[in-house]
């Protein structure tokens, strides 16, 4: 092993032995705190992401609903507890109880028309 290629080695190690000598000097000082605070918070932005994801995951399941439009029958997904408007007939829906629901505005009355057969008529 060469002088020159122990050179290359010792400046690839450079950065590692500057952040141990930092570290080193730190703690010897009585800043160990400083240290450990760091540590913490390098954890804390490696748990972050994890504990987000799995966190909207719980928050997509409890909210999210999946149901037909009651006008059209057309079956989509919405969140809970939101207004939205069908995308196949543009109904305007509320999505409460886990359930679509057709919105009416306050003091409209909804009437569901019922067909009545011809047979009856004539009897």
């Amino acid at each position: 092993m060469s002088f020159k290629s122990f050179q290359l080695n010792l400046l690839n190690l450079r950065p590692w032995l500057t952040l141990l000598a930092v570290i080193w000097l730190l703690a010897s000082l009585g800043l160990g705190w400083l240290v450990k605070s760091l540590v913490i918070i390098v954890g804390l932005l490696f748990l972050a992401p994890i504990v987000a994801f799995f966190g909207f995951r719980w928050w997509l399941q409890r909210n999210l609903v999946a149901d037909q439009c009651p006008v059209c029958r057309y079956e989509f997904t919405g969140l809970n507890n939101s207004q939205l408007q069908c995308p196949n007939c543009g109904e305007s829906l509320l999505v409460q109880d886990s359930h679509f629901q057709r919105f009416t505005p306050e003091g409209t009355i909804d009437v569901k028309a019922v067909e009545v057969p011809a047979k009856s008529l004539e009897d």
